[in-house]
């Protein structure tokens, strides 16, 4: 009971100090980008450089995904109500379908201007677009850091989310930089709209992988890495079970995964048992803390007199 106690203690002051972490590093991350945002916008409006409009527009999507995902982890922290009986926990797979959304909508903008102006490419400022490229990559790698270090960007789908937004926006700094000096060197205006293309489709990529996850866990769909045969072996194998039934595993959030079951039992077992056994395996094998297990079977002696 002890080692429960302290495994759940450690187990709260973990989730505590990663819940801290990232919103440490959403909120820093967001102030940066915000802040460029303004100065790349300026840049590519003056250089006439779509490269760089575009990699703005994303870094208004990073603005808006990490000010959502710093919006998700303060909700998502308050406290079950009785009318919401999983707290707000389900706020950050909002946000993450959000942010899904806006980076494929974003990806086909983008693609859309640079066809057009594939056929008659505009002169771009080549020296403006280069020196301003430079310092959004810079900042993109800053913050791709900060976020990849102090972020859960593995366990919580919202900080990853916010996190391929800002990769997505550091490759498009880094076609940038082709572009201009491709501009530079040789006049070639065409870069411009191939670069913006270019980001267009990795923005789509990383966009869709997002979406398609957040989509994922609002249908409540198993864990990938959850096998769900091998989980039905697991508990039919433990002594006294005899068949299971209506087993459940789903997601809450990317964090946060439940699991339900009915076992049927022999009689004259030990319940008790039987049942610490189940999530002892659940926790140990797949990390699933929340379970509820139904146990079933007839009971040969269910009351003492009748034993004797």
């Amino acid at each position: 009971m002890g080692n429960n106690h302290n495994h759940e203690h450690q187990h709260g002051h973990s989730h505590s100090h990663s819940h801290n972490a990232n919103k440490k590093a959403l909120t820093i991350s967001f102030i940066l980008i915000t802040g460029f945002m303004f100065v790349e916008f300026v840049g590519g409006y003056l250089t006439n450089s779509l490269a760089l409009i575009s990699d703005a527009g994303h870094m208004l999507s990073d603005a808006v995904a990490l000010g959502l995902s710093l919006s998700a982890l303060i909700f998502g922290a308050k406290a079950a109500t009785p009318s919401k009986t999983y707290g707000y926990k389900r706020f950050e797979i909002l946000a993450a379908l959000l942010n899904g959304i806006v980076l494929v909508l974003l990806a086909v903008f983008i693609c859309k201007e640079a066809i057009e102006r594939l056929s008659a490419p505009p002169h771009v400022i080549g020296q403006g677009m280069m020196i301003i490229s430079i310092i959004g990559l810079l900042i993109n790698i800053v913050v791709a850091w900060i976020i990849h270090s102090q972020g859960s960007t593995k366990e919580n789908l919202n900080v990853r989310s916010a996190f391929l937004h800002v990769i997505g926006d550091l490759l498009g700094s880094v076609g940038a930089i082709i572009a201009a000096v491709l501009i530079m060197l040789f006049g070639w205006y065409i870069a411009d709209p191939i670069a913006s293309m270019i980001v267009s489709l990795l923005v789509l990529y990383s966009g869709w992988n997002v979406l398609k996850e957040s989509i994922n866990i609002l249908m409540e769909a198993k864990p990938a890495n959850i096998d769900f045969e091998k989980v039905t072996k697991l508990l039919k194998s433990i002594d006294g079970v005899e068949d299971i039934h209506d087993l459940h595993i789903w997601m809450i959030t990317s964090e946060f995964t439940s699991m339900t079951v009915h076992l049927h039992v022999k009689g004259n077992t030990d319940r008790d048992l039987i049942l610490e056994k189940a999530k002892h395996i659940m926790l140990e094998k797949y990390g699933i803390k929340h379970v509820t297990i139904q146990i079933e079977g007839r009971e040969l002696c269910p009351y003492e007199e009748t034993c004797n």
